[in-house]
């Protein structure tokens, strides 16, 4: 009887088996040695091989979880309309800009045929009312912010400075007759703006340390000196000056034109980061500006101080956006990538590296959430864009850091993306002020005692 029964068993077996399918696999590999090296197996054993076995052949992702970096889903929090302001932008950045970066960061130059493309998605100018700006809430423009940094930091920064310090200046420093002359241009991208604060010698000290002077001569301001690191300035139409008056030894700010005598940029070459945004030195010479070009409400350092105040949140939210986007690579790289015959996304280790990564960024976002409303409600003060800049900026270190652990070799690859996320991040982490001066400004608030050295 047991003889029958397995004969019977044999031959519902052999029904079972793909005869093509089996003689394929033993043109591989010794069909005899593994079925020996499989009847040593114990059942643990057995169980072990059946699972990755399975797990091969779920190679396909379809049924995985998505990847989306909002893990607290604060795009709930949003209307119906930003969240399509959001996807509108999410979806350009992925289909227009996402596929030339790389080649543009590679060869330090700017894709300047992305401007016209850039103003049909009518995002210039976020927060201002009136000029053809779309006045939306201060949150739109972080999201935004995050939203085109997610993809690339140097349109990120390229867009910041038009938008955010450029055309800030203007918003709140400037007269009714220079908002209406640049601002609705400027929105529509048929002008671009720089904004040049930071000098080669002059970077964390520029309150009270500025060495470009200007002096009125009777007829115009006369402006002499340099500023470094200035973005989009060698093709910029204006560029913001912030210049120390020799008279008064106040601050005053000037829309300098780039056909202006005495105004000469030279590119910066041979950085690490931000490749694609074109940052000058600024040189001038005896360059004369009317008084019809000076900012008519830009006084002192505090009206400069005005402007940073509120751009500062927009850095902080590019660092959520970096961030963003080189967890999001790890992770779709992590659940492609597999060693020992399975995805390294299944992997103890790796997952830990997910999870802090995750852990970092959901905390970024939520701060910088609430640090928009603040300054919705009009609550933001300067404490509290540093604070933001400061956590966010060490934060994003730690989550590209270990994007590009999990990648292994290929995290210093370009095609990956994470390598630039590393490199771009080191830009932030330093402009619109170190961490140390905003820790500083920070300390001020909450202790009362000033530790910045007079």
């Amino acid at each position: 009887m047991a003889f029958f029964k397995k004969v019977r068993n044999t031959i519902n077996l052999l029904k079972s088996v793909d005869m093509d399918q089996l003689a394929k696999i033993n043109s591989k590999i010794d069909l005899a040695e593994a079925m020996k090296t499989l009847g040593t197996l114990d059942d643990r054993q057995l169980a072990g091989l059946m699972k990755m076995l399975k797990t091969k052949r779920r190679k396909g992702q379809h049924d995985l979880p998505p990847i989306d970096g909002d893990f607290y889903n604060l795009d709930l929090r949003l209307t119906k309309e930003q969240r399509e302001i959001q996807l509108k932008v999410r979806n350009f950045m992925e289909d227009e800009i996402n596929p030339l970066v790389n080649e543009y960061w590679k060869k330090d130059q700017f894709p300047f045929e992305v401007i016209e493309k850039f103003r049909d998605l009518n995002i210039v100018g976020v927060p201002y009312e009136g000029y053809g700006c779309p006045n939306l809430p201060f949150l739109m423009e972080g999201i935004i912010a995050q939203e085109i940094a997610r993809v690339d930091v140097s349109i990120s920064t390229f867009f910041g400075v038009h938008s955010g310090l450029a055309m800030g200046s203007i918003y709140l420093c400037g007269s009714e007759e220079q908002k209406q002359e640049w601002l609705p241009k400027m929105q529509k991208m048929e002008k671009i703006g720089a904004f040049g604060l930071t000098e080669p010698n002059v970077g964390s000290g520029v309150a009270g340390g500025l060495e470009t002077t200007c002096k009125f001569d009777g007829e115009n301001w006369v402006l002499n000196g340099q500023k470094k690191w200035i973005g989009n300035a060698t093709f910029s139409d204006v560029t913001i000056i912030w210049a120390r008056d020799l008279d008064s030894n106040q601050v005053k700010g000037f829309l300098v034109r780039k056909e202006n005598p005495g105004f000469e940029t030279e590119k910066i070459r041979d950085k690490m980061a931000l490749r694609i945004v074109q940052n000058a030195i600024i040189t001038l010479t005896d360059c004369k500006v009317p008084e019809s070009d000076r900012l008519q409400n830009a006084n002192s350092f505090k009206d400069t101080a005005n402007v940073l105040r509120m751009t500062r949140a927009g850095v902080a939210w590019q660092a959520v956006g970096c961030a963003r986007g080189a967890y999001e690579s790890a992770l779709k790289y992590t659940k492609k990538r597999e060693q020992f015959g399975r995805p390294i996304a299944s992997f103890q280790l790796v997952q830990n590296h997910l999870v802090e990564m995750l852990s970092n960024l959901t905390s970024m976002q939520t701060l910088c959430f609430r640090l928009s409303e603040l300054q919705d409600q009009d609550l933001l003060k300067d404490e509290h864009a540093s604070l933001a800049k400061v956590y966010c900026s060490m934060r994003m270190r730690d989550v590209v850091s270990q994007a590009r652990e999990v990648l292994g070799g290929n995290g210093i690859l370009l095609e990956y993306d994470v390598a630039r996320f590393v490199a771009d991040a080191e830009a932030i982490y330093s402009y619109e002020g170190t961490k140390e001066i905003n820790s500083l400004i920070v300390g001020r608030a909450i202790t009362g005692y000033s530790a910045f050295v007079s």
